[in-house]
């Protein structure tokens, strides 16, 4: 679809977001749409959301569609709801998981990378100065990630988790 290979190669979407709890820059739902809405001229997107019991567990099914004459390609993503949310609402459970799943169905679909930005100063691997202050801060969120998998909070270790991880710690993460 020449629609999509176009909005492919000309969609930026910042990551404007950021979490002070795990300290990192992110980009959501909202960021992207804005982002592409420019760029759809007379395609046509649609976002889908589906409950979907697997195993015993929720899951939320968000489908992203973009669509052109009788042309259309569409990427599946999907998001666990927790058990238990602190401080949410079930019916906001819900749409966390929604905006968690439609997320990435976006990313999927417009080759959105979900990796750090390219920044020498927010990245230490680009830079080649590497800064001792930000090595010991991922390594202590790293730390923190795994404590916090051993105590069974995991709602709390995915948010840990969107670091790049050696081979050491993916490994180590992997036996607990």
């Amino acid at each position: 679809m020449k629609e999509l290979k176009e909005i492919q190669q000309k969609l930026k979407a910042p990551k404007r977001q950021y979490n002070s709890y795990a300290d990192f820059n992110y980009r959501n739902v909202e960021d992207i749409l804005e982002a592409v809405k420019p760029l759809l001229n007379d395609a046509l997107l649609l976002l889908n959301d589906d409950i979907v019991e697997i195993g015993g567990r929720v899951y939320l099914k968000a489908t992203v569609t973009l669509s052109k004459d009788k042309e259309a390609v569409s990427v599946t993503a999907y998001a666990r709801e927790p058990l238990k949310q602190t401080g949410m609402s079930e019916s906001q459970i819900t749409g966390s998981a929604s905006s968690y799943a439609r997320k990435y169905a976006l990313s999927g679909l417009f080759l959105l990378d979900d990796q750090r930005e390219a920044d020498p100063d927010q990245d230490p691997k680009i830079d080649p100065k590497i800064d001792p202050k930000k090595v010991k801060i991922e390594a202590t969120r790293f730390n923190k990630m795994v404590e916090t998998i051993k105590t069974g909070d995991y709602t709390k270790a995915e948010a840990y988790a969107t670091f790049d991880l050696t081979s050491e710690q993916k490994t180590l993460i992997q036996k607990l």
